[in-house]
């Protein structure tokens, strides 16, 4: 399965005094298997783009193809598509609208034409795998739950459309400590399960410790394109693009001031065991 972009440019609002471009010229592929950071400032395009992953938004020059085919051109269901790629927006929440859970989460899979007793399967198996009880909340109004909730209900009805790329555009915005833990954790999850995940995010200690691939966006275009090795390791650049560095890089660029050879550690447990293991052969002098 793959995902190519091939010189897309995206305009708004064309012919008006508003128009602008928000993408410009770029080419892509995400693979199976990817878990692929969308990282840059504010205005930067990383939305915009994801929109254009799953035929929300069409391209004012270049093509998207899935699989070696146009998802823009005629005749190519929409829904196929939508199926295949899921996008959960950011605040996904305040996408939710049914009178109860179930129902919301059901939403989907009736649009695909799905028996009643598939629909139920889904939807069971979708909030199992979004951390809820069925029996606790299926019958629930989703506005009574917590903002968390919420936004893990509002996943599980993407979630049960089973898609192979799910895109979530800032998922755990918004949400304290240890419900962006949890989020990332659930995002990590569906991953491991063997979903390709397309992840726009601000934050680069959620980015390091997840992502296997980092896009980086600036003023419409595609930048640095590797792994998180290799971007973070370009730490200057990601500074005058007005973009952090997670910690652990920065404490590994900063052992590099002593240690030449010290790897560039993207996650807390690479670089305590790279640490420790320098320390123990003792090397600490070297």
């Amino acid at each position: 399965m793959q995902l190519v972009f091939e010189h897309v440019t995206h305009t708004y609002q064309i012919g008006s005094p508003f128009q602008a471009t928000a993408i410009r010229d770029v080419s892509l592929t995400i693979h199976g298997g990817d878990f692929a950071a969308l990282i840059g400032h504010t205005g930067s395009g990383k939305s915009t783009l994801a929109q254009h992953m799953n035929a929300l938004l069409r391209p004012t020059e270049g093509r998207v193809l899935l699989d070696g085919k146009d998802i823009n051109e005629k005749g190519v269901s929409r829904r196929e598509v939508r199926q295949r790629v899921g996008l959960v927006f950011q605040y996904a929440e305040t996408q939710l609208f049914e009178e109860t859970v179930a129902k919301d989460v059901a939403f989907g899979p009736k649009n695909l034409g799905l028996s009643p007793e598939e629909t139920d399967a889904r939807v069971r198996e979708a909030l199992e795998r979004v951390g809820l009880v069925y029996a606790d909340i299926a019958e629930r109004s989703p506005f009574e739950l917590s903002g968390g909730q919420m936004r893990r209900v509002a996943i599980a009805g993407v979630i049960a459309m089973r898609p192979e790329i799910l895109v979530l555009d800032e998922p755990a915005a918004g949400l304290d400590p240890l419900g962006r833990t949890e989020m990332m954790r659930l995002v990590h999850s569906f991953h491991e399960a063997g979903t390709t995940v397309v992840m726009v995010s601000h934050s680069m200690d959620d980015v390091a410790e997840n992502a296997t691939r980092i896009i980086v966006m600036d003023q419409g275009q595609l930048t640095m394109d590797g792994t998180p090795e290799e971007v973070f390791a370009d730490a200057a650049r990601l500074v005058a693009l007005d973009l952090d560095v997670p910690q652990t890089c920065r404490l590994s660029l900063a052992l590099r001031q002593r240690w030449p050879d010290f790897p560039m550690c993207v996650r807390a447990d690479e670089a305590y065991d790279a640490l420790y293991a320098r320390l123990k052969g003792g090397q600490a002098h070297a």
